[in-house]
């Protein structure tokens, strides 16, 4: 199985070797279409220039000039009537020349055999040194008639620049893949550490220290994936906490159940302890009954797939008909009550958010004392609906604030609490007002009271 280095490693190459290929094909389609015909034009000059001096110079012996020429970097043929040729400077590779084109020059036409030079893929005419790719012009001497063929010697004149770019390829392509090893490690460490990490995830740990200092993608990554560590630490401690929370809730009543009910079999009692044990019995019951429907309740809500119904209602004449409901509670106390609660229609989910405001004003009339009083506000903003739910309660302590949204969390210092709870409500509540994409938010001062702010958006 190939390795990320690896394959990072071999498609680098593959790209290095790639693009030279390309960039020399497209090179040499510039040699083919440009510089060729430049280049033909320029050693036909060249040409020009060495049979004008010598035809203006006949007394320099036409050999020792054409050998000195081809010494100064050319590649020479000089060739008659009859055939007999003669080479001069470096030897060609190859010496097949067709005999209609010596015919030609000797008959006073150039032959431009640089410019007529067959294109190939992989090879640049420029450096081939066959005889045919040479530039022919007619020379007199003497009387008689010679046709020289001439090119330059590129052996010769660019030899040492030809070893100089062939070891700077060299050398630049052995050096580019030593970089590649080395940088490609230093680019795949991070994701090993990573690949590292996810196997100590699915064992279960998840205390895990990255020390990725860099800030590309991958460092984010790495970031990214230390805050989804520690996230998923804190879950499997909020899991475990969630799992022993129940347990313990569950059990505390069933073992009063289990208890009185083996009370009860006692001969001895009189009924109204009887009666009494029953109605024991009987609130363990209902207590256990709502924790289950609370547990249901946040489990669904929890999926958030498809859960909310909305409709368009009243949200003040909704939160009017909860007061009515629990009018009874807070009249037992003798609290006040003062609504300011104008007609605002919404658009959410009727059922969920009755369990809202039954949760915080069942709330605060449970924790507000007798004789106190109980303040429900509504105010339209923007997009939104400010309720305002304030009591003047029993208060919550600053080191309770930041965590009585948390499931099973019970602020027992600060509240001295009359009847049960199991710590779900304010979790369920919160839970159904951000899915409603709203948010909410409690002040408090221990003795003083608490204050919700519930934002909702209209639609």
């Amino acid at each position: 199985m190939r390795t990320l280095y690896l394959r990072i490693v071999i498609t680098t190459v593959v790209v290095m070797i790639l693009s030279s290929v390309i960039a020399f094909l497209i090179s040499n389609a510039y040699y083919q279409y440009s510089l060729k015909p430049y280049n033909d034009k320029k050693l036909t000059r060249m040409a020009e220039h060495v049979k004008t001096f010598y035809e203006n110079n006949q007394n320099v012996n036409l050999d020792h000039y054409l050998k000195n020429i081809g010494d100064l970097g050319y590649q020479i043929y000089l060739v008659d009537k009859q055939g007999h040729g003669s080479f001069f400077g470096g030897p060609f590779r190859k010496r097949d020349l067709d005999p209609d084109i010596i015919q030609s020059v000797l008959a006073g036409h150039v032959y431009h055999g640089i410019s007529k030079f067959p294109s190939k893929a992989f090879i640049t005419g420029f450096f081939d040194n066959v005889l045919i790719n040479t530039i022919g012009v007619p020379v007199t001497a003497r009387g008689h008639h010679y046709a020289l063929f001439f090119r330059p010697n590129t052996e010769l004149q660019f030899g040492e620049l030809r070893i100089f770019f062939a070891l700077i390829l060299f050398l630049a392509i052995l050096l580019s893949i030593l970089f590649v090893l080395v940088s490609t490690r230093y680019i795949v460490k991070p994701i090993t550490k990573l690949t590292e990490a996810t196997k100590r995830i699915a064992k279960g740990k998840y205390n895990i220290q990255l020390n990725v200092k860099r800030r590309d993608e991958i460092g984010k990554l790495a970031n990214h994936f230390s805050q989804m560590a520690k996230s998923l630490e804190q879950l499997e401690a909020m899991r475990q906490e969630f799992v022993s929370n129940v347990s313990h809730e569950i059990q505390s009543p069933l073992a009063s159940i289990h208890g009185f009910s083996q009370t009860l079999q006692s001969k001895s009692l009189s009924e109204d302890q009887r009666q009494h044990y029953l109605s024991i019995i009987e609130d363990e019951s209902r207590r256990m009954s709502q924790l289950s429907k609370q547990l249901l309740t946040l489990a669904s809500l929890d999926k958030e797939e498809e859960i909310l119904e909305k409709s368009t209602f009243d949200v003040a004449a909704q939160i009017k008909q909860v007061l009515i409901m629990t009018e009874w509670n807070w009249r037992e106390k003798d609290i006040a009550v003062d609504m300011e609660l104008p007609s605002a229609f919404i658009y959410a989910d009727q059922q969920l958010l009755h369990q809202v405001w039954t949760n915080l004003i069942t709330n605060s009339i449970k924790f507000t004392d007798n004789g106190g009083s109980i303040s429900l506000k509504l105010s339209k903003e923007d997009n939104e609906y400010h309720i305002e739910i304030m009591d003047t309660g029993i208060g919550i302590s600053k080191n309770d604030l930041p965590y009585i949204f948390n499931r099973f969390y019970k602020a027992d210092k600060a509240r001295v609490r009359k009847e049960s709870s199991s710590g779900l409500g304010l979790a369920i509540t919160k839970k159904i007002i951000e899915l409603h994409n709203g948010q909410i938010q409690v002040e408090s001062q221990l003795g003083k009271g608490t204050t919700f702010h519930i934002r909702l958006p209209k639609m």
